[in-house]
């Protein structure tokens, strides 16, 4: 992992590189990483932004846990601009404190852990893979992914659904919204007299919903959104313990609520002093980045607030298991890497290798029409088929031998080009 140092200039005309840009839990509490977040419509103006800019190759991604950039630049300071205008409030001097930057070899290792579960708040927590998901989609849908992190978020989702079904990386369930309702029946022993709130329904907000109902559930679940379509999809399938309604009828909810659950991932507080009854006792758990619950209802005297980061220390029995699964997940993470370098190296050689198959085909067609005359009893189609399989084996022959470690591949590129008479190619 590399320091960053802002003043340098000394790589700004280098060529471009992978980098893997951000903040995690690491090293930046919730309100820390709160001020780097970037919302949705925010990370689709940066990724337009790069691509009308002519940068090749960009992928965003900002969590409860963590904000990333992983993309191609001369030097990470052209990728920290793109973040800084628009990030909440941070400034470039508190990200550098915090930040870290992995290069080329070491930024791919970094996405292949995270993806595994490796680099997760929680060990083992897979709810990165889904949100990456998303990340990469957007970017491709806005023209912001090339062939390279096509072929690695490739790779990244094979090592990542090996992790999974091989190893018990992710035995039990440890998530964020899985150690919301831990918490809760640690508190409480049952939520059977609870009246539950939960406000909002992003990935966060469905899955607390789902773990609410499947391990604790409270006597009754208040869900309110904003979003009506999302209100209506829950309804389709709802338990008679379950009340919906919209954001309108937030405060009046929450003066009959036991325990209230903010999931509504904005970029400001949607829970504040104005909307809690006088002298209410409540707990509130906090799943937000930044905070969307304000400092003016954590200071009230009955209210409890509970944010992610205490959270996430509740679930060390299940983590204690997990970490044993660590050298399982980094073996198959070395394979699925090594099969990304590989292509990475065929990749490399291709034009050279393309350039060779041109001329085999070249002698091949001539050989055809040389044998068709002496032989009559063949047929085309026959001489076809057998010089085509021995072209291709000398072409294989040849990739594997020019990307093995082992050898010189400018050596015998060079002979290439002299014995079948090849214009040089540049390999870059």
């Amino acid at each position: 992992m590399h320091k960053l140092n802002f003043m340098s200039t000394s790589e700004l005309n280098s060529p471009l590189k992978l980098y893997v840009i951000g903040v995690n839990y690491k090293k930046a509490d919730t309100a820390t990483r709160g001020m780097f977040s970037i919302s949705s419509a925010s990370q689709k103006e940066l990724i337009k932004h790069a691509v009308s800019r002519g940068m090749d190759g960009l992928l965003l991604v900002s969590t409860c846990n963590r904000t990333e950039i992983i993309g191609f630049a001369e030097h990470p300071y052209k990728l920290i601009e793109l973040l800084s205008n628009h990030w909440q409030n941070g400034t470039v001097k508190e990200f550098g404190s915090i930040a870290y930057v992995y290069k080329s070899t070491e930024a791919v290792n970094h996405l292949f852990r995270l993806v595994s579960g490796l680099d997760s708040q929680i060990l083992g927590d897979y709810e990165i893979v889904g949100q990456l998901k998303t990340a990469f989609q957007m970017s491709k849908s806005l023209g912001g992914i090339n062939t390279y992190l096509d072929k690695l978020f490739s790779h990244l989702m094979k090592a990542s659904k090996r992790v999974k079904n091989e190893t018990d990386l992710s035995s039990g369930t440890t998530s964020v919204s899985y150690a919301s309702v831990q918490f809760l029946l640690q508190e409480y022993g049952s939520l059977d007299d609870k009246t539950v709130l939960l406000y909002g329904l992003g990935e966060i907000g469905k899955n607390t919903y789902k773990h609410l109902l499947e391990y604790a559930l409270p006597q009754k679940i208040i869900v309110v959104n904003r979003s009506r379509e999302k209100l209506e999809n829950l309804m389709a399938a709802k338990p008679q313990h379950i009340e919906i309604t919209g954001i309108d009828n937030l405060d009046g909810q929450i003066s009959f609520a036991d325990i209230m659950i903010v999931a509504t991932g904005s970029n400001h507080p949607t829970v504040e002093g104005r909307n809690i009854p006088a002298d209410k006792e409540l707990l509130i758990l906090d799943l937000s980045v930044p905070s969307n619950v304000a400092n003016e209802v954590k200071a009230l005297k009955n209210i409890r607030v509970i944010d992610l980061d205490h959270l996430s220390k509740i679930t060390n029995a299940t983590l204690n298991h997990r970490r044993q699964e660590i050298p399982k997940a980094e073996e198959i993470i070395a394979v699925v890497e090594s099969e990304f370098y590989e292509w990475l190296d065929i990749r490399k050689f291709s034009p050279a290798i393309n350039a060779l198959k041109e001329s085999l085909e070249t002698i091949r067609k001539n050989e055809i029409n040389i044998h068709m005359r002496k032989h009559e009893h063949f047929t085309s189609g026959d001489l076809d088929k057998i010089t085509s399989r021995l072209m291709q084996k000398v072409v294989r022959q040849f990739a594997k031998h020019i990307t093995a470690k082992t050898i010189d591949a400018n050596q015998t590129l060079d002979l290439m080009y002299r014995i079948f008479e090849i214009e040089k190619i540049t390999v870059k």
